[in-house]
């Protein structure tokens, strides 16, 4: 088991790790996946563990179901329990984005799972996120 510095939502049940460093937009990513349906399951501290061969993520004891707003403030929410992570997005400036990325994968606690790159403060980012979602698990294909 390990703490991880994400924030992890899940999409139909489907965890997403969202990494970046402070700043980078993970909680308000979040929050505009949730208005969406997502549902949160950790903010800003993630802890993982294996189970079989998932990667499975939940709250810290103390942030459960809490979402910081940034000028709002840290905001009670509904949460979800522990969940299986399925792709791990890293936020990052849209000058470090290939326009026709190649597939990537991270490896994490062992788990091997799809990672995308995306700038989270692009309008259309939670869709881009959904559809990373589908691809990896192969609820719809890219032409190459």
């Amino acid at each position: 088991m390990s703490q991880l510095h994400a924030t992890a939502i899940a999409i139909d049940e489907q965890g997403i790790l969202l990494r970046g460093p402070s700043g980078a937009g993970k909680s308000d990513l979040a929050l505009r996946l949730m208005e969406q349906g997502a549902q949160l399951i950790s903010d800003d501290r993630v802890e993982v563990l294996v189970k079989g061969s998932d990667l499975i993520a939940y709250a810290p004891a103390g942030i459960e179901g809490l979402l910081e707003v940034r000028h709002l403030g840290v905001i009670k929410m509904q949460n979800l329990g522990a969940t299986p992570i399925k792709m791990v997005v890293d936020l990052v400036p849209p000058e470090e984005l290939e326009r026709m990325p190649e597939d990537h994968h991270i490896t994490i606690e062992g788990i091997n799972l799809p990672l995308v790159r995306l700038n989270p403060f692009e309008t259309s980012a939670p869709a881009k996120v959904s559809l990373a979602l589908a691809l990896s698990l192969g609820h719809i294909e890219r032409m190459k």
